[in-house]
């Protein structure tokens, strides 16, 4: 699946098949879910989960917390993009196993 495939997704009424509750919790949040997001990655112990955890506080305004989730992470907070380009960061390399924006 690519990136542009996954966002075509949001029209469906449920997630794609087969992708990793990471990948599931950022389909969710864009689709407006933010506290179903919130409760998968909160629950998870991977650097991925605690990646995607830094974005769900980044766009809830709550930049300290996505801070911390960052570090949790091994990453740094993005200044250089808005959350709609880290969105698109996160999907990419949590598709291609690529090092986390």
């Amino acid at each position: 699946m690519t990136a542009e495939d996954f966002e075509r997704s949001l029209a469906a009424g449920a997630p794609p098949a087969d992708i990793t509750p990471e990948l599931e919790a950022l389909w969710h949040a864009r689709r407006g879910d933010w506290q179903r997001a919130h409760e998968m990655v909160q629950r998870l112990p991977t650097r991925e989960a605690a990646r995607v955890h830094a974005w769900l506080h980044r766009v809830e305004g709550d930049r300290w917390n996505s801070e911390y989730w960052h570090r949790r992470a091994g990453t740094r907070f993005p200044d250089h993009m808005d959350a709609d380009e880290e969105w698109r960061a996160l999907v990419a390399a949590l598709l291609s196993a690529a090092p986390l924006p």
